[in-house]
């Protein structure tokens, strides 16, 4: 199941599926923490609305939930990594990263996408790293 977690305009956070399995789940909070708990919560009571009345559901319910940020939100649940420093690592104007992380600019797909692989890149440097 996709989910989506973005920032709100009034500042708080949504998460909510995206792949229309046949129900909707959405959990909002103060913070991305919350939001994300919620949502499980809201998973949860779908799952018993399920059992209620006796229907089976879908198997999406019992997946575990791949979430999708917007990046102002990435940022933001990912409070240890400096946009500026991750910009400059990935060769993006570290300016234009901030405005970015603020939503002040919009940000084109291409771009989008090189800070995904630039994420995933990260990510997989990570796993393979071994302290001595």
């Amino acid at each position: 199941m996709l989910v989506s977690i973005e920032k709100q305009n009034d500042g708080t956070y949504i998460a909510y599926n995206k792949d229309g399995e046949g129900f909707t789940a959405i959990g909002t909070g103060d913070t991305i923490k919350d939001a994300r708990e919620d949502f499980f919560n809201s998973i949860e009571e779908v799952k018993e609305s399920y059992k209620d009345r006796g229907i089976n559901a879908p198997a999406a319910l019992m997946e575990t939930p791949t979430f999708k940020f917007d990046l102002a939100s990435f940022f933001e649940y990912y409070s240890f990594i400096n946009a500026t420093a991750f910009a400059r690592k990935i060769g993006i104007n570290d300016s234009l990263m901030r405005q970015y992380k603020q939503g002040k600019t919009y940000i084109s797909e291409l771009q989008l996408q090189r800070i995904q692989t630039a994420i995933n890149s990260i990510g997989a440097d990570f796993q393979s790293l071994r302290l001595v």
